[in-house]
């Protein structure tokens, strides 16, 4: 599967506490039109796991090119400092980072067995897309398209 190229994306959720929690994440896919559903897959050993779980609640973040540093930041294990981000929130509540191509806001669905992870199905509520290049990650290393 490593040579399938896919974009880069960083899942965020905040719970009750304001406790923020976020991953790096390519296994992210578009499920439903009507309505719309996309799915996130979390490591169960994962710090991001439980905060998901609890929360009901996750925002995609589509990366840009040149957002490497932040995709390497946010997969590193354990909590994740998001102090020196410029965030905003939609309709969950779940931290949206502002510099990125876009996002979507979902709210939690259902949740699915896979293996070592498992699925979060989130029906979108809101979302927002700008114009750019999207960072790819392919054999291992992070790419970029070319026109």
């Amino acid at each position: 599967m490593g040579r399938f190229a896919t974009g880069v994306t960083v899942v965020t959720t905040r719970g009750d506490d304001d406790h923020l929690c976020g991953m790096t994440a390519n296994a992210v896919a578009s499920l439903s039109l009507a309505p719309p559903l996309v799915l996130i897959a979390v490591d169960r050993l994962s710090h991001s796991h439980g905060c998901f779980k609890k929360n009901g609640c996750f925002a995609i973040n589509v990366l840009a090119s040149g957002q490497e540093e932040l995709s390497r930041r946010f997969a590193k294990t354990g909590p994740k400092d998001f102090s020196d981000l410029a965030t905003t929130t939609a309709l969950t509540g779940a931290p949206i980072l502002t510099d990125t191509l876009g996002y979507v806001d979902c709210r939690i669905v259902d949740v699915l067995p896979g293996g070592d992870h498992e699925i979060f199905i989130g029906e979108i509520v809101a979302g927002e897309m700008r114009e750019g290049r999207p960072l790819i990650f392919h054999g291992g290393k992070y790419t970029r398209l070319v026109e």
